[in-house]
């Protein structure tokens, strides 16, 4: 069995304060155990504005968000799981939200690009946000083997398309790391329901590393970050504020689990009605 862990925070625009409070979390989680480390969407910056994180943006491999995760996670000997770092697309006015994922060395072993863009307005509040404004969506899934098992990477607004995570379930995936900053009023609604079902249909772990609390940009997200176990069960969560949540990555009951309900095997697929 491996230990894992889920970062929540509640990030400002300030980069070098929010790396202290990552820094600190991640020796908390190191201390409970933790092997593989998730940190949230926006870990580093969650700017007054979204285009605040465009003159932020890093080329792939170059950079101090990137070097501080990186010498995180050789310094700890952990994986780490970076969230979402803003690096460069080829437009000037855009980043890519990208999750990058680094082994116990510091060495970088994959990267997923946000597929899903959060374009929404919220009845509730009226609040609106358009990430396609300043993100550019990326175009694949990932899975990659790491010592805990298959891990594949998702980010927030990817948990509304179930069909992301079957393209991940057709590569082996047995992980998934979900990096979010739900807002309060959409976690509130969906955000433990949708968790859980991406781990039940998927017969998956589910890491879900969350933003949680009062931002100084007047944004409230919903935290609840939360690792959950194939079967759905709720294995450890945090409602809000800073910290960390842990738990047991089990190889052989997941093996268990798809073996005794086999529904992944039982999938059928269906062509458009004549």
């Amino acid at each position: 069995m491996s230990r894992v862990a889920a970062i929540q925070m509640a990030s400002g625009p300030n980069v070098g304060a929010n790396l202290i409070e990552v820094e600190r979390l991640i020796a908390s989680a190191v201390e409970d155990g933790a092997e593989l480390i998730v940190l949230p969407e926006n870990f580093a910056i969650m700017g007054m504005t979204e285009e605040d994180k465009v003159p932020l943006r890093e080329a792939e491999g170059d950079g101090p968000i990137q070097s501080f995760i990186a010498q995180q996670a050789k310094d700890n000997g952990v994986w780490i799981v970076g969230g979402t770092i803003p690096l460069v697309s080829a437009d000037d006015n855009k980043v890519y939200a990208a999750c990058l994922l680094y082994d116990a060395e510091g060495n970088q072993v994959a990267r997923y690009d946000k597929i899903h863009l959060f374009d929404v307005i919220l009845e509730e509040n009226s609040e609106s946000y358009t990430e396609s404004q300043t993100i550019e969506a990326g175009d694949h899934c990932v899975v990659v083997d790491t010592p805990f098992g298959r891990l594949g990477l998702a980010i927030c607004y990817d948990l509304r398309f179930p069909e992301l995570f079957r393209a991940l379930l057709d590569q082996g995936v047995e992980i998934i790391a979900v990096p979010s900053a739900f807002t309060a009023i959409t976690g509130r609604a969906h955000w433990e329901t949708l968790v859980r079902a991406r781990a039940i249909e998927n017969l998956s772990y589910v890491i879900a590393a969350a933003q949680g609390g009062y931002h100084v940009n007047g944004r409230e997200t919903y935290g609840d970050s939360m690792i959950v176990d194939p079967w759905g069960g709720v294995l450890d969560r945090l409602s809000n504020g800073s910290g960390v949540v842990c738990a047991e990555i089990d190889p052989v009951r997941l093996a268990q689990t798809r073996q005794s309900f086999p529904s992944i095997s039982h999938r059928k697929f269906f062509c458009e009605m004549k």
